[in-house]
């Protein structure tokens, strides 16, 4: 009677501890960026309600100072803000300072500054964000239309 050659069929005890080392080193690699993921995660999210509400208030200075019925005082302001948008903090709320500064330019040309400042949860230090736009008045905006 004749016999195959070579019968193997299936792995051996060997290769699978070989298969189970090379998964948990790949595994283990995974874990370890997990708390870095973590970290931009949170950097990502309070740099994006920062941008939210420094893009707001830009637009609410803007709006304002189009309109010539409204008196534009020059200066610079400063709010508390919460990420939550209640009066109160909740837990995990972020507080953010936004200061405002109007500086007029020319005859009806106003420069807009913003900047929003928040404090790091990592390190306990501030970050911001600051951008600004020109504004002039526009009679397209005048309301109430009767006003001087």
């Amino acid at each position: 009677m004749c016999r195959p050659p070579c019968d193997n069929r299936g792995m051996t005890l060997v290769e699978v501890a070989i298969a189970v080392f090379v998964l948990s080193i790949g595994l283990l690699a995974l874990l370890s960026l997990q708390p870095s993921a973590w970290r931009t995660v949170g950097k990502a999210d309070y740099l994006g309600r920062a941008a939210e509400i420094l893009q707001k208030q830009l637009e609410n200075e803007e709006a304002f100072i189009m309109n010539p019925c409204n008196t534009v005082t020059e200066g610079t302001s400063t709010a508390t803000l919460l990420a939550s948008g209640q009066e109160a903090a909740i837990q995990g709320d972020a507080t953010y300072t936004v200061t405002t500064t109007i500086t007029a330019v020319g005859a009806n040309l106003w420069r807009v500054e913003v900047t929003v400042t928040w404090v790091n949860q990592l390190t306990h230090g501030y970050r911001s964000i600051r951008e600004s736009i020109l504004v002039t008045r526009q009679d397209a905006y005048r309301f109430p239309q009767t006003c001087s």
